[in-house]
């Protein structure tokens, strides 16, 4: 049931809920289609030959000739365009009824349904109004989120006549496309509530695990913030495609430059040699010279028309997507620990994967594993976790705690049985400061649900240390201290966001103590510090930890009081709210008292190292783009072979002021340059403020000379801002790789956008080009699927042109020995067949087979990427050698069968010199020389490639015998008038030996320069060519890594996405209650455990070691007893 609740509901023009995700129906399909296609140059080009075909005073060839062509291409492509629409519009499994929905309803979901507009929550089926939905649609996270509806209209339940008398009014913010905040008030029965991003549904998510829940409608159709998301994605573009509008258009102008020399040579023929013909050719009463010559025009640019090749862009749609179906069949690209295989999102792009010169990537989940582990913490100046010894600690002692947590410092375990305060506050602290959720299903089986894996791991070593997170509620926070079971008042959380990066709880103990705690990034926390304190963090050395601050300050009840009184005044106000917000918890989170630190590892993926290091000997720049600290990015560079030890020169950007940046780069660039000749490698790290007006250019050029960059402390913006000046200034080709949402801007600014499916969803994925599971694919996707796709387009376009301008040609030179009277030299099926049939399948087998090394010398010999990078095999000088070879083919495809047949005669006497021969020997030998060259250009023969080629060769006989046969001849004699031409020509000899000196001459200066080129100087692809036929390759080397320590210090960054604090505060906990639980620790051993975070902690493991793995080499603590604290002093 419905009902309108709100007066703005009805007093305002809102839209509807109806969308639109697809570009055709039924009825406008045809139309439509057809007008996006004819946009094409080459479609309308010829669509205005057709034209011209129908005017019998112009065409010399029939309308088939064009027709059948032109029909096959248009087909194919609109198949293609309605698949692809059909496909998009199963993308929101829209209902019917949705259409319907407007803004004031109220409407009831129920299980597994589809949220269909922006709703307020009203009321659920679960305890405390709850709602479990699943956000795949919109971020591409499969975990579950909880959701809770405001408790005054929770009572609200599924009584619908309450429903329906329902009268309030909901303020908010306008229409946007921010799908982690909201922000408006609800004015009910006199009282104002504050809503906010928990108490919204929206647009795109499903109902899981929730019987029915009641919402109301806020916005709708385009206003909702998954339709306002769904912008036009920018359509990419190779450099090759590029490339070709440039071509066609000079081969526009090259094809008028032709007709035009034709047209001026038949009206001087017309004026000297006409009038000697018109006993039989009479003229048409007025028409001159200049008319025929006009007309010969218009006649040519019909018969030349295959210098512009129709079936050019189909058979490019063909290859491409031959090779994008080799990227997802790619065994060697399939990671079996997710069951993820690789996947080419798009098919335009696969040929500059070939072309990479830059590769932009993110740090966190794409380099390293974003799983964590517990290694090190310093408590009040002393440090723990120093792995001197491999036998690791033993946690038997402790029944909660997690058996894949492993820890190799003994004496931190003997520092918290000591109950030093300092060490019990620490692990208090974090076992307190958090958002988890915990469920217990069985005694002592806990199951955390944490918000990034950082968190998780820092909870569940507070768990191991005897500090155990047991439960929570909107108001409390139950942890086991040492064995005791001890509830705290948990009064606030100060969320963690991007801008604090910090989060803090405010708790009352039991014996009524009111303490903040905090944690954050050192630098952020450094600065809240009492002036009494000092830091205690450079202990963490050169070991690209990920490190976070603990801090905690005493609390005076009065003031409290008072500060959250004027917190809830500003969480009800929809001006300013944020920004309120920030300022009061700045008032608060003052004066803290330093507790100490822990860091935390991120390990790197598999082969990244090698990975690397192939790319750069593959001279593929890499920049790194993250979010954490110079210190950790500069750590993680050296370990993952960016950054290597023979880099003496180390330079460094980090003014504060745009001033001070600008300055560093003016006074850097002149030792690099001065360096750059003999020592080309450096490391350069951009801290903030470079990529300003003014400062951008001197950044670019001082990092292009540098072998390796890092940019630290970059935000997603700046991270896009970077690639759009690379690309810019540049006219590089570049490349994007990423894994999490803050990475989805820089993915759309590079040429090629490539996601991994890690920890941080699938955002990253949804908006690439390519995505798979692990960084170590990226260098199979370019170094073998790119390379291989380039080259096979490169070859394909190089014979492509070289055989139809050779086709187009042969009509040019012949011109000239018919009166440029616009006759063909060619049988007119054999014009229409040519592209179609004769010389389709070969160069398609070529462009999708071919490959000039195997998989396993192109990871051996890395430089053969660079040619891709330097446009070597296609470029206008290409083009412009493709054109000449043509025309020297030309010349004698067509001055060698003439001279051949001129004044001869058969074996038995009659004369062999008429028309229809001369084109079916002329037509003959243009095949067999256009095959011949395809089987030089081929570096790789397949049987399917020899069935093309051979197949292709027997089908133009078949053909023609067929066509030139009686029967052809008595069903239709207009259509087909070579009657007996085959069987009366090809039985010659000397026909057969002018096909075969054809043939010679024309691949003859072929064969010849190649063999100079590879003996004088031969590529890199012709040695390693020889090297492969002559032995087999060698297994690529392992880089041996060297642990490297330094000074630098490390750091930590934090989740980008917003917490989960006013969830907790809320009562949006796990719907299950905890079991009764005992409190002491037991000698017997420990109950199996689990963690399955949510967000960027999806399969995290504290350990990466299987859950009931057997330990060895544990050795049992001295002391296995322990007292219990009574009155914590902290």
């Amino acid at each position: 049931k419905r009902r309108q609740t709100f007066v703005q509901a009805i007093e305002c023009d809102y839209p509807t809920n109806a969308i639109k995700t697809s570009k055709y129906n039924p009825f406008t399909f045809l139309p439509l289609n057809l007008f996006e296609q004819f946009q094409r140059i080459a479609n309308a080009y010829f669509l205005f030959l057709l034209v011209l075909q129908v005017i019998p005073q112009i065409s010399s060839l029939s309308w088939f000739t064009t027709v059948v062509p032109l029909v096959l291409v248009l087909t194919v492509t609109a198949a293609k365009d309605a698949t692809d629409d059909i496909v998009s519009k199963r993308v929101f499994f829209l209902c019917g009824k949705w259409m319907n929905v407007q803004v004031g309803d109220i409407i009831k979901l129920e299980n597994n349904q589809f949220v269909t507009a922006d709703l307020m929550l009203l009321s659920s089926s679960e305890p405390l109004n709850l709602v479990y939905i699943e956000t795949a649609e919109l971020d591409g996270e499969t975990n579950l989120k909880v959701r809770q509806a405001l408790t005054v209209t929770g009572d609200l339940g599924e009584d619908v006549e309450k429903l329906a008398d329902f009268n309030g009014e909901v303020r908010c913010e306008p229409p946007n496309n921010r799908l982690d905040r909201f922000m408006g008030t609800l004015t009910y029965a006199g009282q104002k509530y504050p809503l906010d991003n928990e108490k919204v549904l929206l647009r795109g998510c499903t109902l899981r695990n929730t019987q029915w829940c009641f919402g109301l409608v806020l916005f709708g159709g385009p206003e909702t913030k998954l339709m306002q998301n769904c912008g036009k994605t920018t359509f990419k573009r190779t450099s090759i495609d590029r490339l070709m509008n440039v071509l066609v258009l000079c081969i526009f102008g090259f094809l008028a430059f032709m007709c035009t020399v034709l047209a001026i040579g038949n009206c001087f023929w017309e004026l000297n040699e006409g009038s000697n013909f018109t006993a039989f050719l009479p003229r048409q009463d007025g028409n001159e010279a200049t008319f025929s010559a006009f007309l010969a025009f218009w006649s040519y640019v019909i018969i030349l028309n295959t210098v512009v090749p129709i079936s050019l862009y189909v058979s490019v749609e063909i290859i491409r997507l031959g090779n994008s179906f080799y990227i997802d069949w790619d065994g060697k690209m399939y990671h079996a620990a997710n069951d993820t295989p690789a996947e080419a999102r798009t098919t335009t792009l696969n040929e500059e994967l070939g072309q990479i010169q830059y590769v932009f990537s993110d740090k966190t989940g794409t380099l390293t594993q974003n799983i964590m582990t517990f290694n090190k913490c310093s408590v009040n100046g002393k440090s723990y976790g120093v792995r001197s010894v491999s036998i690791i600690v033993d946690f038997s002692f402790n029944s909660l705690a997690d058996p894949r947590f492993v820890f190799h410092d003994h004496s931190l375990v003997e520092a918290v049985k000591l109950e030093n305060p300092e060490v019990h506050a620490f692990f208090r602290l974090l076992a307190l400061c958090h958002t988890v959720m915990a469920e217990e299903k069985r005694e002592g089986e806990l199951f955390y649900l944490a918000q990034s894996p950082d968190e998780g791991a820092l909870v569940t070593a507070a768990r191991n240390f005897g500090f155990v997170f047991r439960s929570r509620t909107p108001d409390s926070v139950s942890i086991v201290e040492m064995g005791r079971q001890r509830s705290y008042e948990l009064l606030a959380i100060l969320d963690f966001n991007n801008v604090r990066k910090r989060m803090s709880v405010i708790v009352r103990s039991p014996e009524g103590k009111l303490s903040l705690y905090c944690k954050g990034a050192d630098t952020i926390i450094y600065e809240r510090l009492h002036r009494s304190c000092s830091k205690l963090m450079d202990e963490f050395a050169g070991e690209g930890l990920r490190t976070l601050a603990l801090a905690y300050k005493d609390l005076d009840e009065e003031y409290f009081n008072g500060w959250k009184r004027r917190h809830h005044e500003v969480s009800t106000s929809l001006d300013g709210r944020e920004g309120k917000l920030d300022e009061l918890y700045e008032e608060i989170e003052k004066d803290l008292l330093l507790l100490g630190a822990t860091a935390v590892e991120d390990k790197l993926q598999d082969g990244v190292p090698q990975t690397i290091e192939l790319l750069s000997k593959a001279h593929i720049k890499i920049w790194v783009l993250t979010g954490d600290k110079q210190e950790t990015a500069e750590n993680i560079g050296y370990s993952c072979n960016l950054l290597r030890e023979e880099m003496n020169e180390v330079f460094v950007v980090s003014g504060n002021s745009p001033e001070d940046v600008r300055q560093e780069l003016r006074s850097e660039v002149s030792p690099i340059g001065k360096c750059f000749p003999s020592h080309p490698i450096h490391f350069f790290v951009l801290i903030a403020y470079a990529l300003e007006r003014g400062s951008e250019l001197a950044f670019l050029r001082l990092a292009c000379l540098c072998k390796a960059v890092i940019c630290c402390r970059v935000t997603p913006l700046q991270k896009a801002q970077v690639v759009e000046l690379v690309k810019k200034h540049k006219q590089a080709v570049t490349l994007a790789i990423g894994d999490g949402a803050n990475d989805v801007s820089m993915i759309k600014a590079a040429h090629i956008g490539v996601g991994i499916s890690g920890q941080e969803g699938m955002q990253a994925v949804l908006s690439s080009d390519y995505s798979f599971a692990q960084f170590r694919f990226l260098q199979r996707l370019l170094l073998v699927h790119g390379r291989w796709s380039y080259l096979r387009m490169c070859k394909f376009l190089r014979y492509f042109f070289y055989k139809n301008f050779t086709f187009t040609f042969v009509h040019f030179w012949y011109a000239f020995f018919c009166g440029f009277s616009a006759q063909t030299v060619y049988d007119e099926w054999f014009i229409t067949l040519y592209n179609l049939v004769y010389t389709a399948l070969p160069v398609l087998g070529m462009s999708l087979f071919d490959q000039d090394v195997n998989d396993a010398w192109s990871f051996q010999h890395p430089q053969l990427y660079v040619p891709g990078q330097l446009n070597l095999y296609f470029s206008k000088k290409a083009f412009f050698k493709c054109a000449l070879h043509s025309c020297y083919s030309s010349l004698v495809l067509f001055f060698i069968p003439y001279a051949a047949v001129h004044d001869t005669v058969r074996d038995d006497g009659k004369d062999v010199a008429d028309y229809q021969s001369f084109a079916l020997l002329t037509q003959t030998c243009l095949l067999f020389a256009v095959t011949i060259q395809l089987g030089f250009e081929m570096s790789y023969w397949t049987a399917v490639n020899t069935f093309f080629v051979l197949g292709s060769l027997a089908m133009y006989f078949a053909v023609t015998f067929t066509m030139y046969s009686d029967g052809m001849f008595l069903t239709l004699p207009s259509a087909f008038p070579f009657i007996g031409t085959g069987r009366n020509s090809l039985n010659q000899p000397n026909i057969w030996l002018t096909i075969l000196l054809t043939s010679i001459l024309c691949v003859l200066p072929v064969v010849t320069y190649r063999f100079l080129f590879i003996q004088l100087c031969p590529t890199i692809n012709d040695k390693v060519q020889v090297r492969q036929a002559k032995a087999t390759p060698p297994p690529p080397p392992r880089r041996t890594r060297i642990r490297r320590t330094s000074s630098r210090r490390s750091g930590y960054a934090f989740s980008h996405a917003q917490g989960y604090g006013d969830l907790v505060t809320s009562g949006r906990f796990l719907r299950r209650p905890a079991l009764p639980r005992s409190s002491g620790f037991s000698h017997a051993g420990r109950t199996t455990t689990s963690f399955s975070p949510m967000g960027r902690s999806a399969g995290y493991s504290p350990t990466g070691r299987p859950q009931n793995a057997k330990v060895s080499d544990v050795e049992v603590t001295s002391l296995q007893m322990y007292k219990t604290i009574r009155d914590p002093a902290l």
